[in-house]
């Protein structure tokens, strides 16, 4: 399991108002590593992974604490907690020695840009996705409960009168 490490640089003009980087910035770092990772790095171990497009289908960010300028840059963890057919997630913590700011995850879509569309993970890109491959922290340990009805007896109800398993919408 190996995790890609981004150094990503600080800009003055990432604070906001109150003096520290800015919510949305969060997403620009976050990208920049993710291109890093899919774009920059695929490419160097001779593979041509995801060069035909993905497109981000959503975000996720817990901010833990400010981030503030400074000269050194904040690293950028990235790896995959997820490899599906038609779409992986990636994880990130944005940290330095000192600190952990914030963590995040991404759900990535494959592209076929020339057909306008979706398509599928190919076994190449699934075969450099696994390299980073690690078990989601946050669904780790997360274990699926017995149902209740299981454990009751027919026809018993749920203390609103509802039929154990049924919904009410």
């Amino acid at each position: 399991m190996a995790r890609h490490i981004y150094p990503c640089p600080l800009r003055w003009s990432d604070m906001d108002a109150f003096g520290h980087v800015n919510n949305v910035t969060f997403l620009r770092y976050l990208e920049e590593a993710r291109v890093d990772f899919m774009w920059r790095l695929a490419p160097g171990n001779g593979s041509d992974a995801f060069t035909g497009g993905v497109v981000v289908a959503r975000h996720e960010i817990d901010y833990l604490r400010p981030l503030v300028h400074r000269h050194r840059p904040v690293t950028i963890e990235t790896w995959v907690t997820e490899i599906k057919a038609a779409y992986l997630t990636l994880r990130y913590e944005i940290k330095d020695e000192d600190a952990l700011y914030a963590r995040a995850a991404t759900r990535i879509v494959p592209y076929d840009l020339d057909q306008g569309r979706p398509r599928r993970v190919t076994p190449e890109e699934e075969k450099f996705l696994t390299e980073y491959l690690e078990p989601d922290p946050v669904k780790k340990g997360s274990v699926k409960k017995a149902s209740k009805a299981a454990t009751k007896p027919a026809g018993s109800t749920d203390g609103a009168g509802r039929a154990e398993g049924a919904v009410s919408v």
